[in-house]
């Protein structure tokens, strides 16, 4: 992990990768890169990826008002749409079973800045992939607004490595479930 909150578990190529999010921001940016090697599907990994449409997958008592993620798949839930709400992003783009990438709504923008993010899925090994979050966080450059950020970049590397290591937990466990 780097000590400035911008990386946990992406190694140097998937922090220089292109992914959808960069591509959102039509202003400068920085890329904060979060990873995780899980042993499931990818098709099972995005599955529980959707779930972020309803539930934050973090800490529970912080991000979802104490109320309790779901250690199970929601039966029937929707597939993903644009302009479906995704943790505090709303959904502008996606392809199943690859990606779901998000742009921070303009009511938040005044308090966080602009900011895009994609959860991206690639197969790796026998039946493993990888799940790689790239954030893609406005660079405005008032001494301020740079505290604000690296702030921001810790809280959300606090978070979302709980989040990642919680879906990498229950797709492990639901895979391991279907072999047997």
């Amino acid at each position: 992990m780097h000590v400035n909150g911008r990386v946990w578990g992406a190694t140097p190529s998937e922090q220089q990768a292109k992914y959808p999010c960069d591509a959102v921001l039509k202003v400068p940016c920085e890329g904060w890169t979060r990873a995780v090697d899980v042993s499931a599907p990818c098709d099972l990994v995005y599955r529980w990826l959707q779930q972020l449409t309803i539930a934050p997958y973090s800490y529970d008592w912080i991000d979802f008002r104490g109320q309790k993620s779901p250690d199970r798949l929601t039966p029937d839930l929707p597939p993903p749409a644009v302009g479906q709400n995704f943790l505090v992003f709303d959904i502008v783009e996606f392809e199943a079973d690859r990606h779901i990438t998000g742009v921070l709504p303009e009511r938040l923008v005044p308090r966080h800045g602009r900011m895009a993010v994609t959860y991206a899925v690639s197969a790796r090994g026998a039946g493993g992939c990888r799940l790689v979050v790239k954030v893609a966080a406005e660079a405005r450059t008032a001494p301020h607004h740079r505290v604000l950020r690296r702030l921001l970049a810790w809280g959300d590397l606090v978070m979302m490595r709980k989040q990642l290591l919680t879906l990498k937990r229950l797709a492990e466990r639901d895979a391991a479930e279907a072999r047997h």
